[in-house]
């Protein structure tokens, strides 16, 4: 074979393989986007992952575009146990790096997507039954609280910032000036 030849061969093989090997996983697409908009980066979960495809599937059987076809958002997202989160769905694009255009798009999407300390994402697609329609789900969470050794929690902490009240004045004694101590 001649280096020519070689190198044609070569130059074919990374045209071939450059899509595959460019290709980023959901995760990475969104965790592009939000270090470019001031968050952190987020990593996939198996349980929001778990929630996306149950939500993804549901929508593709029923053939509706819907956060509440499987019930509400809350009782779905519970055994996450984070402190946030967020859903963004959508249909009709075949490739994430589309869909995820479409919500970067929306501004309560890109809300969502922009969710101020979210740290893990779970992203599913499912078909409808003629294969034509992709229903797409994304689950993203964050403020997780640490897991306690030892002790098992049945609910999830939530931190809540209370107020100081003022402190009471003390009441009065009849006196109009205090000096040393003395009553006046």
């Amino acid at each position: 074979m001649t280096r020519r030849a070689f190198g044609g061969v070569i130059a074919g093989f990374l045209l071939l393989t450059a899509p595959a090997m460019a290709a980023e996983s959901p995760a990475e697409l969104i965790t592009g986007f939000r270090l470019k908009h001031g968050e952190i980066r987020v990593v996939r979960d198996a349980t929001l992952e778990r929630i996306a495809l149950e939500q993804a599937r549901a929508m593709a059987a029923k053939d509706q575009l819907s956060h509440e076809v499987l019930g509400s958002f809350t009782g779905r997202i519970a055994p996450a146990r984070a402190g946030r989160a967020a859903e963004n769905i959508a249909y009709g694009y075949e490739s994430f790096e589309k869909t995820l255009g479409q919500w970067i798009d929306s501004s309560g999407h890109r809300a969502n997507l922009l969710l101020h300390n979210a740290s893990r994402v779970g992203v599913a697609s499912a078909r409808d039954a003629s294969g034509k329609r992709t229903y797409w789900a994304m689950v993203i969470a964050g403020d997780y609280e640490p897991k306690s050794k030892g002790k098992r929690d049945t609910e999830p902490l939530v931190a809540v910032k209370r107020e100081a009240k003022p402190l009471a004045r003390p009441k009065s004694d009849g006196c109009h000036i205090k000096l040393l101590g003395l009553c006046i």
